[in-house]
């Protein structure tokens, strides 16, 4: 259950269940009380902009501000914009938990159990992670707990894949989803469990698949270690899948084949001197806009590429960011970062917009 306290520009939100406080903001300054009085010493900023190269002025404006719209989650992730309705919907991971976001109504839980749907006590990364719509709309979901890739249709999960030759898959994370229909995911082993991890019939490696318009799947790259964030260029002619292996990440970029399977891949971009250099975070989920720029979170935050690589600059963020969606109508890019929610204006539109 949910409590509003306060008015205004800020909201402050209180669940009874597990004691959360949580604070919806629609700016970077703003002071909340709890029980006391607040803090004469200005905030710590949660998220600015570094500018690499002049060409991230054509994407996001020098007096571009990153806004605080909630906080308080455990681990936010997956978010996807409902343009019918005007929300994004995200997961919280380890609560088990899709929230919604809306403007002048803040937070409210969309869906809950998200990823695990069992009975059956289970920790860990249990919960729903990348979210998307399919061509007719629906949400589509990555399960940890369940181990599957699920559309959400009329108040019931309806399995995609949960299985590959038999095997049950290590726990989907991420997903997008091609102008045929056809659904390309990534499957790390974050919401495995240790002992589905020791299950002899393991699958024993971590796969980016495809579940075509008919419902086959098919295995198309097996040779990464943690493939995680997944996205598509503009003429759909790319995959780009990011790798959140702290000893090899890295962003990787495959040809697409007329069939839908992928060719060789190669190396978009190295974040390795980034993650040495003590910048949060791994890569992990990303969106592209409608000229190809990449918005990849990773070390640093959410990191902004040209189709060739060159790297213009980054939504800095003070945590480990783990995804991101363009929403509105299109030019507004949410982020969701550890315990936080941001938003920032943009000079672009994704793609789908």
């Amino acid at each position: 259950m949910w409590k509003l306290f306060g008015s205004g520009t800020t909201r402050v939100l209180y669940r009874t269940e597990y004691a959360l406080s949580m604070m919806v903001v629609l700016g970077v300054t703003t002071q909340v009380v709890f029980g006391g009085e607040a803090s004469q010493n200005p905030p710590e900023k949660v998220a600015w902009i570094e500018r690499a190269n002049p060409g991230l002025d054509e994407l996001i404006a020098p007096d571009a501000q990153v806004e605080v719209l909630a906080e308080g989650f455990e681990w936010s992730e997956g978010p996807v914009w409902i343009s019918e309705g005007g929300y994004l919907l995200f997961s919280d991971v380890p609560k088990n938990t899709i929230y919604r976001w809306k403007e002048g109504q803040g937070i409210d839980i969309f869906l809950k159990p998200s990823g695990y749907t069992g009975f059956r006590e289970r920790g860990g990364e249990s919960g729903s992670n990348g979210l998307a719509l399919d061509r007719q709309g629906r949400l589509l979901v990555c399960q940890h707990g369940d181990r599957r890739v699920a559309r959400w249709e009329k108040g019931c999960f309806i399995t995609l894949a949960d299985q590959y030759e038999g095997k049950p898959l290590n726990s989907p994370n991420d997903l997008v989803v091609k102008s045929n229909g056809d659904i390309y995911f990534t499957d790390p082993p974050y919401g495995m469990t240790p002992e589905a991890q020791r299950d002899p019939n393991a699958l024993g490696f971590c796969g980016v698949y495809r579940i075509s318009a008919d419902g086959k799947l098919t295995l198309l790259v097996r040779d990464m270690n943690r493939p995680n964030g997944i996205a598509f260029s503009p003429d759909e002619k790319t995959l780009y899948v990011a790798q959140s292996d702290p000893q090899r990440p890295l962003w990787m970029a495959f040809p697409v084949r007329e069939d839908g399977t992928l060719g060789q891949g190669r190396v978009f971009f190295d974040a390795k001197p980034w993650q040495q250099s003590g910048l949060p975070g791994l890569p992990d989920g990303m969106k592209v806009d409608q000229k190809g720029n990449l918005f990849a979170t990773g070390p640093g935050g959410v990191n902004i590429f040209r189709p060739d690589g060159t790297f213009l600059g980054r939504i800095r963020v003070k945590v480990p960011t783990a995804n991101c969606a363009f929403g509105d109508d299109g030019s507004t890019l949410y982020i969701t970062a550890d315990m936080y929610l941001l938003r920032v204006k943009t000079r672009t539109k994704g793609l789908g917009f």
